[in-house]
């Protein structure tokens, strides 16, 4: 037997690698292979002049913060939070700002943040500008002396357009600007973007990073000590903290992350290519097919192309029909699962954006968003063959 010293990785170790060996994947105290599940909501003071690490769930738990370390680890940023939700993730970051500040967010955003921005954080006084983020220039217009922060996603949801993340960051660091990224779609295996100039990386953990539809649970990474004090405060303050029993479920889906989503793009590749030649569509979206505007921007900033794919089938009648015809797919919103989901923007995950909003980003009636799971690409392929006969 050897000495029970905690276990050292070098920094060049693989992702593979530490995804499984992330830090506590060993219980220091009995061996167990997995993180106790510590389900307690108070903790007891042995000395109160010398308070124990943990007092109260709510202000930290030792199953929460291994997770919290784990994906500070995977993002490269110094501390990490795990909230109830990615909606509440988002929400934490945005407190970050004050009555009259002003924000830049991608246009074609989810449509729970587009929710979040135009119908809370208004009646808060905070101002949003929605802009083609394709566009530097786009960005640059929009700044105001009141603007404090840029929200950026890339891949966008659901049309899957790309902002170049470094020009980006750049622009913002000349005026003191702060910046978020939701970066759900390609997950810390595909894109790192702290490495990249981003302050804070956002996570619907429910999606890729859990990986099997059964729980729900937001993320957030910083960059920096002070960045993440901050953060804590307002996690702390809010309460809306992730519980023990979906950190631990988000721990043990994690560590087959780089093996779902391998195998998911490489047919997500597969399907893209193969919706692009159908004559009952009119147009894909995907990073990895050789006509999309942004792959080679995509190409310098991330390691894949992820698992997602949309396609417009032309009408909402088109739309559907398919919806209604499929077999293999799950007809839900979420997206990221073992199984794959098929959903409709338009009356799912954007319908609280209005009708000619919508259009006027990309987001049609005719428009499907499918999450390719682990099923067998040859019979997802046949099952929307089927589905497409007219």
């Amino acid at each position: 037997m050897g000495d029970n010293q905690e276990k050292k990785l070098s920094p060049q170790t693989n992702f593979a690698t530490r995804l499984i060996h992330f830090g506590a994947e060993i219980d220091t105290h009995t061996g167990a292979s997995s993180v106790p599940l510590y389900q307690a909501s108070t903790f007891h003071h042995y000395s109160l002049d010398n308070p124990p690490e943990y007092d109260y769930t709510r202000s930290g738990n030792p199953t929460r913060q291994a997770l919290e370390d784990y994906i500070a680890m995977l993002e490269g940023g110094t501390r990490g939070f795990a909230f109830s939700s990615g909606m509440t993730a988002i929400s934490a970051a945005f407190m970050l700002l004050s009555a009259g500040d002003h924000v830049i967010c991608t246009e074609d955003v989810y449509g729970g943040t587009y929710r979040l921005l135009s119908t809370i954080m208004s009646r808060m006084n905070i101002e949003t500008t929605f802009v083609d983020m394709t566009q530097i220039e786009a960005v640059k217009a929009a700044w105001k002396p009141n603007t404090k922060a840029v929200f950026v996603e890339t891949p966008s949801n659901p049309t899957l357009k790309i902002t170049d993340i470094r020009e980006l960051t750049d622009w913002a660091k000349e005026f003191g600007l702060l910046t978020m990224l939701d970066n759900t779609f390609m997950t810390p295996y595909h894109q790192r973007p702290i490495e990249l100039g981003i302050d804070i990386v956002l996570h619907s953990a429910t999606k890729f990073l859990g990986g099997h539809s059964d729980l729900l649970a937001g993320l957030a990474v910083v960059n920096s000590d002070s960045l993440g004090v901050r953060l804590k405060q307002i996690q702390n303050g809010l309460g809306n903290v992730l519980g023990v029993q979906d950190s631990w479920l988000l721990i043990r889906g994690m560590k087959t992350l780089q093996a779902r989503m391998e195998f998911s793009e490489k047919s997500a590749r597969v399907l893209a290519e193969w919706l692009d030649k159908h004559p009952a569509i009119t147009q894909v979206f995907y990073p990895g097919l050789p006509n999309h505007p942004g792959r080679a921007i995509h190409e310098k900033q991330s390691l894949g192309y992820g698992a997602v794919v949309s396609f417009d089938t032309g009408s909402e009648e088109n739309a559907k029909r398919v919806l209604a015809r499929v077999k293999i797919p799950l007809v839900a919103v979420s997206l990221g699962a073992v199984e794959s989901i098929l959903s409709y923007p338009a009356m799912m995950s954007h319908a609280a954006m209005p009708r000619e909003v919508r259009h006027q980003r990309g987001i049609t009636d005719g428009l499907l968003r499918y999450s390719v799971g682990l099923e067998h690409i040859d019979d997802i392929l046949a099952d929307l063959a089927q589905a497409f006969e007219k």
